[in-house]
């Protein structure tokens, strides 16, 4: 992937978001993740009563959505229409997620942005990333947020390095990006929309859309069906 493939109109449809304000006033979707915690809060702050419940400090949730009695939610969090967080969800806070989607048993969630539709349904960590439209997480995919080294995330394109300048960087998820079973997200990567990830792999810089991956030395595209 060349870095301008990476801008988040061609990443994200922003229709399918409540942060659609946050991300349209940035280029590139890593820029989001330090402010994801204050624009929930102004967001939430803002939500209709009579459609949202306020059941605990900066934790807000949509009247249809299904949450288990044993997920743990720390605000600040938004939880949309339609969205079914299980049994023993963990959501550790600066979650914004979208309407229709599924965090499932055991599901660890932080500082991330969610769109609509968006299913991690089995034993998922995803920490400091954003997951587009529709994108999926296949049982004990995770994403990775932090360098072995500790130093600075980068995200390796065809054309460039570029610098995030953040430590805490997992990936970011294309819309409708299907996610292998136990594959690991190394930080700093970025998969184009409608790629599709083998289960058990180690995905690390900036990915094609439209690709299938198998693993780094065998990226393939997708033939038209």
């Amino acid at each position: 992937m060349k870095k301008n493939e990476a801008e988040i109109k061609k990443l994200l449809d922003t229709e399918h978001t409540a942060a659609k304000e946050l991300l349209e006033n940035i280029t590139y979707p890593w820029e989001a993740l330090p402010l994801i915690k204050d624009f929930i809060l102004k967001l939430g702050n803002s939500l209709d009563p009579g459609e949202y419940d306020h059941p605990a400090e900066d934790v807000w949730i949509h009247k249809s959505a299904v949450v288990f009695e044993s997920a743990y939610i720390k605000g600040p969090c938004i939880i949309g229409a339609g969205t079914e967080v299980r049994h023993c969800a963990f959501i550790r806070g600066s979650a914004l997620i979208g309407e229709n989607c599924v965090v499932g048993n055991s599901t660890e969630l932080k500082n991330v942005i969610l769109l609509d539709n968006v299913q991690v349904p089995h034993y998922n960590y995803v920490g400091d990333s954003i997951l587009g439209y529709k994108a999926h997480m296949g049982a004990g995919s995770i994403t990775s947020n932090v360098k072995s080294d500790k130093k600075l995330v980068k995200v390796h394109f065809e054309d460039e390095d570029t610098e995030t300048g953040l430590k805490k960087f997992g990936a970011i998820l294309g819309d409708h990006v299907e996610v292998g079973c136990g594959s690991i997200l190394n930080p700093g990567a970025v998969i184009g929309r409608n790629t599709n990830i083998y289960p058990l792999s180690s995905v690390r810089n900036a990915i094609d859309g439209s690709s299938i991956y198998k693993n780094q030395g065998e990226i393939v595209k997708q033939r038209n069906q």
